[in-house]
């Protein structure tokens, strides 16, 4: 019965503020007891990644409410934040310059190429 108050306590406060310290000191539990009940009920374990989830979405929405707001403010920084995380044209770029000539690959190294990039998944585009 007490693992059952005090667990779903602990999972409230974990929706709220998603930091497993903060949520252990407003419950009064300590962060051991916390991870042994996650290693011993998975049902505990569940419920403990679904709040933990929980809470990071909703300080990211509270995170982003607050981007909005400099936004509108006219702040630059946030206006130079967004456009660099959300719009393509504004997104850091990496540009890589070989200044050095390399020598033509053989067939065979051609070939080791391709299947190393086979087995790994990656697939080569052809720019057109």
């Amino acid at each position: 019965m007490k693992k059952t108050k005090y667990s779903k306590q602990f999972l409230e406060e974990l929706k709220k503020v998603p930091i497993v310290q903060v949520a252990c000191e407003k419950t009064g539990i300590s962060r051991n007891t916390v991870y042994r009940w996650k290693l011993e009920d998975k049902e505990f374990s569940k419920a403990f990644d679904e709040a933990l989830a929980d809470g990071v979405a909703f300080v990211n929405d509270m995170g982003e409410s607050q981007l909005l707001q400099l936004i509108k403010e006219k702040n630059f920084s946030a206006v130079r934040f967004w456009l660099n995380k959300r719009h393509p044209a504004y997104k850091d770029k990496v540009e890589v310059v070989n200044k050095h000539e390399l020598p033509e690959l053989t067939d065979t190294q051609k070939e080791t190429i391709r299947q190393a990039l086979e087995l790994s998944n990656i697939t080569i585009q052809k720019h057109e």
